[in-house]
């Protein structure tokens, strides 16, 4: 499973580079150095084409790429988990939404859940064996009625879209300061020679470190956001008690969770539970449970 995910992995970062390269190719875009230094505009078109459309192409196969990376086993009305497609599906009537999501099923110990897709109108909810097993009725209700809100929100377009914007600046900002050291260790007797390539290339990559990790807190309060978004959505869809239930339920079971290798090793990737205090904190794309739990009591719902 490790290899496939790993292979899948560069299969579609293989696939989101030649989509944007030729892109870039049908456009013109590409060559931001000329012989009087830096084409700014050049620069923001090539940076906005990688970091926007590299975003779209990914959320573009979100849907398939989760069931091939996570083995998500679609479920339907005609089989024996009937009752948790009719849940998803009456919450999406409840939430406005015209196309059902697909509902699906993956192998996992851990209680989680997630949804994903292009669109409002082409998404899939997919629960874990876990949560399935761990949680009852109402809590299953409460945690379906979050990833149904956050399909009614568009949260997979939007995140993609801030996640592509603050892509292209990180790649604008970090080519202009890669551009001005390089010419900066140019030799002074030789004002005129061309920057060299590979010193631009070497500090182009540290600069993406730099800049993209200065950038982590911006996309990971977003997150921060929708979640409590669709944590008020949930309520409005299955009733405050039921959403607050979910919550209660997963805070109970992170202490054995988090000491379980799987749980340790992977991400409670939608429901995620997040126990970062101080620094990492504002880089937590999830906020803890307790203040999920605090922010749902003391709403009007």
């Amino acid at each position: 499973m490790m290899m496939k995910r790993i292979a899948l992995f560069f299969a579609v970062s293989l696939l989101v580079s030649v989509t944007v390269s030729l892109l870039m190719s049908m456009l013109g875009i590409g060559n931001y150095i000329g012989a009087q230094g830096l084409q700014y505009g050049s620069l923001m078109a090539f940076c906005l084409v990688w970091g926007i459309a590299g975003s779209m192409v990914t959320l573009l196969i979100s849907k398939q790429l989760a069931k091939w990376t996570m083995g998500v086993q679609i479920v339907t009305l005609e089989g024996p988990h009937r009752d948790l497609v009719s849940t998803v599906h009456r919450l999406a009537r409840r939430a406005g939404l015209t196309e059902m999501p697909e509902v699906g099923i993956y192998q996992s110990d851990d209680l989680n859940a997630f949804a994903t897709g292009r669109s409002r109108n082409s998404s899939l909810v997919a629960v874990s064996t876990g949560l399935l097993s761990r949680m009852n009725d109402k809590e299953i209700e409460g945690v379906l009625a979050h990833e149904v809100a956050h399909i009614a929100n568009g949260d997979m377009v939007t995140m993609a879209l801030v996640q592509g914007v603050v892509n292209a600046f990180v790649m604008f900002f970090s080519r202009i300061a890669a551009y001005a050291v390089s010419q900066a260790l140019r030799n002074n007797d030789d004002e005129d020679a061309p920057v060299n390539p590979w010193v631009n290339m070497g500090l182009t990559f540290l600069f993406d470190m730099l800049f993209g990790l200065l950038a982590l807190p911006i996309v990971a309060w977003f997150s921060r956001y929708r979640e409590y978004r669709a944590d008020s959505g949930g309520a409005s869809l299955a009733g405050k008690e039921k959403m607050i239930a979910a919550l209660e339920s997963l805070k109970r079971a992170y202490p054995q969770l988090a000491e379980s290798k799987e749980a340790t090793q992977g991400n409670f990737q939608a429901m995620q539970i997040s126990s970062k205090s101080g620094l990492l904190r504002i880089i937590s794309t999830h906020p803890p449970l307790e203040e999920r739990i605090e922010a749902l009591r003391a709403s009007t719902l």
